[in-house]
This record gives structure tokens, sequence and C-alpha cells, in this order.
């Protein structure tokens, strides 16, 4: 099969790139390495995907990118340069391939920056990700996969949350764009039969996590002895979800679509695990071996109390069976960061 995936070379992407070319299929990867954090992360992540020496040698951003497109090109694996808010860029790729599915992992990501960028929030994540819905359209790509966010449900009472219920009070302009990916991917289903999964994320750690997140953040600052924002009490708690039980779910939607007609489906992925921020750290630390050197900072607008995935329509929809519990989890993560360069 011939999969196009958006943000091929982010966090997700590059583990799903790596498992998709395992399991023998072709991947086309557009990614525009925005500068939401240093493009030499996408870089290590991408030969790291490819399982290809990470001894690159950089030296501008351009260049290096250009480079190692042409570097990593073959029978089975291109990259483009590409941002998903050109359209005209984006249809000659689709013209170019012959493509028998989208997974789309590409947005603009973090809730407290998109408070300060809104405008541009929307133009990536609503604007850009219709520019791949109007591509299906015209190309007849049937099969879509589309990442949303445990964001949208907002600071919902309900616990656990579940994909019925209601997710119409975001708190940050980034889970209102993640909410209207959904609403007009509906919109695409129902009027070009589009079949479709959106898939509500809840916060992915692991090998390769990206930089600004607090696993990644926590763990470099500890490492080094420097003090780590803490926002809050250490109440929040989050629903902690490994990587590689994360690849799992987009692998088994992807299956169910395939096998399917006329899908529209949300679903979570998530762990069903919730864990404090003060328990995090508390892992983090001994995992580690040193302690956190706290700087007590208030809650920050947008941020959520407590994320907690209810995982069964997951579980008998399409076999969903996450296995990495969180003590685990941040073992492996731990493992990776000492032994890659940051």
């Amino acid at each position: 099969m011939n999969y196009l995936l958006t943000g091929g070379s982010g966090f997700i992407g590059s583990h799903l790139v790596e498992q998709l070319l395992k399991n023998g299929h072709s991947v086309i990867n557009i990614d525009n390495f925005d500068d939401f954090y240093d493009y030499k992360v996408k870089v290590r992540n991408t030969l790291e995907s490819l399982g290809l020496n990470p001894g690159f040698s950089f030296s501008d951003k351009e260049t290096d990118i250009q480079n190692l497109a042409t570097e990593t090109k073959s029978d089975n694996y291109q990259l483009y340069y590409q941002d998903i808010r050109d359209k005209k860029g984006l249809e000659v790729i689709f013209r170019d391939h012959k493509i028998d599915l989208v997974v789309h992992l590409a947005a603009l990501a973090g809730v407290r920056p998109s408070i300060e960028r809104p405008l541009e929030y929307e133009e990536v994540n609503v604007r850009g990700t219709q520019n791949l819905w109007e591509l299906c359209k015209e190309f007849e790509i049937k099969k879509f996969i589309c990442a949303s966010s445990s964001s949208v449900y907002g600071n919902n009472e309900k616990i656990p949350f579940s994909e019925t219920d209601n997710v119409d009070n975001p708190i940050s302009p980034y889970a209102a764009t993640k909410k209207c990916g959904e609403i007009i991917g509906h919109v695409y289903h129902s009027l070009y039969h589009i079949d479709m999964i959106q898939l509500r994320f809840f916060t992915v750690y692991g090998p390769r996590q990206r930089p600004d997140l607090a696993i990644h953040k926590f763990t470099k600052l500890i490492s080094e002895n420097q003090e780590i924002p803490f926002y809050g009490d250490g109440s929040t708690a989050r629903d902690y979800t490994f990587i590689h039980d994360i690849i799992d779910g987009i692998l088994k939607s992807i299956k169910y679509l395939e096998t399917n007609e006329n899908v529209y489906e949300i679903i979570n992925l998530g762990e069903s695990e919730v864990v404090t921020l003060d328990k995090m750290l508390y892992i983090l630390e001994e995992t580690i071996g040193k302690k956190a050197n706290k700087k007590m900072l208030p809650m920050q607008p947008g941020d959520v109390q407590k994320t907690n995935a209810d995982i069964t329509k997951a579980r008998s929809l399409i076999g969903y069976s996450p296995s990495t519990n969180f003590q685990n989890g941040i073992k492996k993560f731990v493992e990776w960061f000492l032994g890659n360069p940051h």
C-alpha cells in the first residue's frame, strides 16, 4: 500500500513511518520542519525512523532538509519539504503519486502557544487540513486517518472522557482547531464519501518525544541540574500513552478503514492510567537518579486539570490494547534520551 503521511518527521509520525516501512508499505512523507522547535530534531527523527546513520552533517536549514530528502529517497520512501497551507504545492505531490490512504498528523501543536498565535493555528490546523480533504476529493482518495486531541474535552467534568461526551467547550485555540477538524471532516465524509477515523490522542510520550513537552523538558533540565518550570500545585493529571501503543492504535485504525466502508468514527487512544504531575516528576527523578529543582509557577491559561480516556470503543472497534505502563515507558524514554544527542 502507498500511504501519504503528513508530519512524518515528527514524534509520532517518525515512529509510524518506521513501522509502515517494516510492514512492507511505501510512504510519502510531507513535513514542513516548522520552527516550533529545532529542525535538527526532525532530521534525527527521520534518520532514526529509516535506520540510517545519525551522523548527519548540518550546515543550514534549507540545504540540510533538501539534502535529507535526496539522501533518504528510495523506492518505498520519499520526503517532501512542504507546508500543508500551500495547496498548489500539495497538488503536485498528489498528482505524482498513487495514494491509497492519508494519515494526517501534521499540525501546529501546543495549548499555550496557540493562545499567543491563534490565527496561525487556524491557518495550519483548519485550512491546511481542509486543503488535504479538497485534494482527496479531487483525486478520489477515499481513506483518511486524522489526528485529533484529548484537548477537545476541555475541563470535562465526567470521568473518564468518552467519545459521546459533549465537546462544545474547548478552552484553547488549539483545542478549538481540533474540534473544527472533526466537524469539517464529517462534512467531507458525508458529501464525498471519504471514509475517516479521527483519533483523539491522550498525552503521548516515549522516545523522540517533542522537546517542548514536559517529560522531555524535565528530563533534560534535571540531567543538567537546572530548574524545571512546575505549573500549579502538582495535582493536575494526564492520561499518559506510550508511543508504541499509539502506533499500534493507528495501524489498527488503518486496517479497520481498509476493510470497512462508509466509516466515520471518533476514537480515543489513551492508556486509562492517569498520573498526576507530582507522580510523573517523582518517577522521572527515580529513573534519572537525581532530584529536580522546582520553580513553582501558577497554572497556565488553557491548561486542563485532568485528562482520562475511556478506551472501551477503541478496544471493541479496532482491538486496541495498550500494554506499556507509565513506569516502564519512562524507563524506555530516559534510556533513549541518555543515548542520543540533544
